[in-house]
């Protein structure tokens, strides 16, 4: 009987010894992608060794876009909102840990939607406040914003030193772009007419141009970003287009076209149309991977996300990772 004490005691002292060890920091799955799932309202992390969501992290409502930090610590979503109103707050992730750290409330502001993060900082977009904010995530504040003086103020994308910004107005037909000057309160802003309801928008990797993809009438504006001025107009024949991508090498360009189920590829030296994968029920997000090799699509009505394979150009996989996916960031 003795001996048995002593063995439980053993055992109890043991117990105790490990719960008072500080708990060993996770490791955050690499490579990895993330996908918002607007209807779940959650972000969900897919181990890109396995294609298995290790997780499924509770967000605001109606999260529609997503970016990672410079170091791909922090991982953070615009909760857009839903039918049953508008959305006011942005989720920081920690990925390490898989939990929001912080739901920051944008408040005034309403509609977070684009998102770019550059020198530290997350830059957003306010539709229905037709601005550009910046929030700082070390200080947990909002340290600058500007207007656009257009309607529907969307996408975003930022130049890595954050010193332009280029956004897609849908409704005021329009693409602005924003020249931060050495003053950090001061910046330009020219304001350039396009097509109808001007949505996906992307920067060629040369930095020459930006592609503007219309969703209201089928075409594509080319910008010359040095001359600040639409040089060409592509009838690409989309039914809805929602988002524009080059692919890393800048030879191509794909655009998901939601109403028609395809995604519509383009040669970007000839500005033709060379092809239409049909990929399913409303894609809208479109992440090409770093490397070159790939493409994520996100496939909304179906709740899936497609690989695309961008040699063959053909379909590899579909990961099943919740309601409604569309907005997606990638970590190496």
């Amino acid at each position: 009987m003795r001996t048995r004490r002593l063995v439980l005691l053993a055992f109890t002292c043991l117990a105790v010894c490990f719960a008072l060890q500080p708990a060993a920091a996770l490791a955050p799955v690499r490579p990895a992608l993330l996908v918002l799932n607007k209807t779940d309202h959650n972000l969900a992390i897919v181990d890109l060794t396995t294609f298995a969501v290790v997780a499924r992290v509770p967000v605001g409502t109606g999260p529609h876009e997503v970016v990672t930090s410079a170091d791909g610590a922090l991982a953070f979503a615009a909760n857009y909102g839903d039918g049953s109103g508008a959305g006011q707050t942005i989720s920081v992730i920690d990925l390490a840990t898989q939990k929001e750290l912080r739901r920051f409330d944008i408040s005034p502001l309403r509609r977070p939607h684009g998102l770019a993060f550059a020198d530290g900082r997350l830059y957003f977009t306010s539709e229905t406040s037709r601005l550009v904010a910046r929030y700082d995530p070390a200080s947990n504040q909002i340290d600058w914003m500007i207007g656009t003086g257009q309607t529907g103020t969307h996408m975003v994308h930022a130049t890595p030193d954050g010193r332009a910004l280029y956004t897609a107005n849908i409704g005021g037909n329009s693409i602005s772009i924003i020249e931060r000057g050495a003053n950090p309160l001061q910046a330009n802003v020219t304001s350039i007419p396009v097509g109808r309801g001007p949505e996906g928008l992307d920067v060629s990797p040369n930095g020459k141009e930006l592609w503007a993809a219309h969703s209201q009438d089928g075409a594509i504006s080319v910008i010359d970003l040095a001359a600040k001025k639409v040089i060409a107009t592509i009838d690409a024949k989309t039914k809805r287009s929602n988002r524009l991508k080059f692919t890393t090498d800048g030879l191509r360009v794909l655009i998901s076209d939601l109403d028609a189920g395809d995604i519509v590829v383009l040669d970007a030296t000839t500005r033709t149309v060379t092809s239409r994968l049909p990929v399913g029920a409303s894609p809208e997000g479109i992440l090409i991977d770093p490397d070159g090799t790939r493409a994520f699509l996100a496939v909304t009505g179906d709740n899936h996300i497609a690989v695309l394979d961008l040699k063959t150009m053909t379909i590899t996989r579909r990961i099943q990772t919740g309601g409604g996916p569309d907005g997606m960031a990638i970590v190496k």
